[in-house]
């Protein structure tokens, strides 16, 4: 039979174990695990351990090890497996730089369609995920004026003008859409 392997905690230790163990807003697995290494820090056998927390005694040795080899961080959970993200950080950033500039000619507003062809390379759900994550409603991006007319700008300055500097014994009127 292979000996248990020994527990010795420091006091900075404990005392974050003992915290994760009495604390009601602990995650349970973290919970459980801070139990178990206060259990075998006091000397009580992983049989023991097993028995009273209702695991296997497989369980108990694998917390142990990893503490022993790892401390504290050893009680974390591990990456688990799976599939790789195909879209990171560098996506995100790429969809929210491309919010600031103009969409492109004949439109006033951007869309999730019209972000993913602007982009290529990310496809339309994920840049409505990204989105959302970041909690943009694009439905809801208003500016006081929205036009795609080229000769906007212009018209816009000339119909400011005669509101701020009328003609004389005029009235300037305003009749919307």
């Amino acid at each position: 039979m292979v000996a248990a392997t020994p527990i010795v905690l420091e006091p900075d230790e404990r005392e974050q174990l003992e915290r994760w163990a009495r604390t009601p807003t602990t995650e349970q697995r973290r919970s459980f695990r801070a139990r178990v290494i206060l259990a075998a820090a006091g000397r009580e056998g992983s049989t023991s351990i097993a028995a009273r927390e209702r695991v296997r005694l497989t369980t108990v040795s694998t917390w142990r090890v990893r503490f022993a080899a790892q401390g504290l961080a050893g009680l974390q959970d591990e990456p688990r497996p799976g599939r790789p993200r195909t879209y990171g950080p560098e996506a995100e950033q790429r969809v929210l730089a491309k919010l600031d500039e103009a969409p492109p000619v004949g439109f006033s507003v951007w869309n999730g369609r019209l972000l993913a062809s602007a982009l290529g390379d990310i496809p339309a759900h994920q840049v409505w995920a990204i989105l959302q994550k970041h909690g943009i409603q694009l439905q809801r991006r208003r500016s006081w004026c929205l036009s795609n007319d080229p000769e906007f700008a212009p018209k816009a300055a000339e119909i400011v003008g005669l509101y701020l500097d009328p003609p004389e014994n005029a009235v300037v009127l305003s009749v919307g859409e």
